[in-house]
């Protein structure tokens, strides 16, 4: 960890959080597997954006609130088109009035979640990603990356670009070396496929402050495809047991990932800008 905090470039983007909102406007899904941070609103978010010297926030659909995104879709329209782009949550079944519909408030990519509370399972994933690459949208998974082997050939056959998030999540740690791993740097390598550096806490068994062993994994995605990694903040932390982890150690962290100021610069500010269609 770095004894400074390393400075933020213009149009550094947060790529992966979520917004939560009063459960009498935006009612929780019957599919939702855990309790919602309600603490999670867009005011609290806005300190958070202003304390790191964030210019730029992808919103990601929340599992909470299933395929309803009025509540991502909200905190988009508020922030702005300057700000703010979306990550929602959409079925290969959703009609093609609402993708146009989705797409013009402000969303680039569906999310398909395969655990507990997950709207689309792996077998109509292919239908997902026709639906929504004309549109020039992205699929973004979050899965357990122990499952990369079996996932590896469906996730390549894929018709548009994946983001695969919190460096693969692998649920049960592994090395830089172990072939779950390898088959996540293989995907990186296709130039399809991208990588949230995000939620290190999330699986590592190291802990806090540098998560050596998930760190591990971060460096060498990056050294590997530094062109095809968008960093993100994973706010509120959903799941997370309390204290929750600080956002800025968590941006801070990045600089141990990537030493390089011009490597941090391309993964805050161009990639993103790129992979969500922000103007560089």
């Amino acid at each position: 960890m770095p004894e400074a905090s390393p400075p933020i470039p213009e149009g550094a983007c947060d790529c992966h959080m979520h917004i939560y909102g009063d459960p009498a406007r935006y009612p929780v899904a019957p599919t939702n597997p855990t309790p919602p941070p309600f603490e999670g609103t867009l005011d609290a978010y806005r300190r958070v954006m202003a304390r790191l010297g964030l210019s730029r926030v992808i919103v990601v659909q929340p599992t909470a609130y299933g395929a309803d995104n009025r509540c991502t879709l909200d905190a988009v329209a508020a922030l702005g088109p300057a700000v703010a782009r979306a990550v929602v949550v959409v079925t290969p079944e959703t009609a093609e009035a609402e993708l146009a519909r989705l797409a013009e408030q402000g969303a680039r990519g569906a999310r398909a979640f395969m655990m507990k509370g997950g709207l689309v399972p792996w077998p109509e994933l292919r239908r997902l990603s026709a639906r929504v690459a004309p549109l020039g949208w992205h699929v973004q998974l979050q899965f357990d990356g122990g499952e990369l082997p079996e996932r590896e050939a469906l996730i390549r056959s894929l018709e548009c670009p994946v983001v695969i998030d919190h460096l693969g999540r692998f649920e049960e740690p592994v090395t830089p070396d172990h072939p779950a791993f390898r088959c996540l740097l293989r995907l990186v390598e296709t130039g399809r496929v991208w990588v949230k550096a995000s939620s290190p806490y999330g699986v590592s068994r190291s802990g806090p402050p540098g998560y050596a062993d998930v760190s591990a994994l971060a460096r060498a995605l990056i050294a590997a495809a530094p062109e095809r990694i968008v960093w993100g903040s994973n706010w509120p932390h959903p799941n997370a047991p309390a204290p929750k982890p600080d956002e800025k150690a968590l941006l801070d962290l990045l600089a141990d990932w990537a030493p390089e100021e011009a490597v941090r610069r391309r993964i805050l500010v161009e990639n993103a800008g790129r992979l969500y269609g922000f103007p560089l």
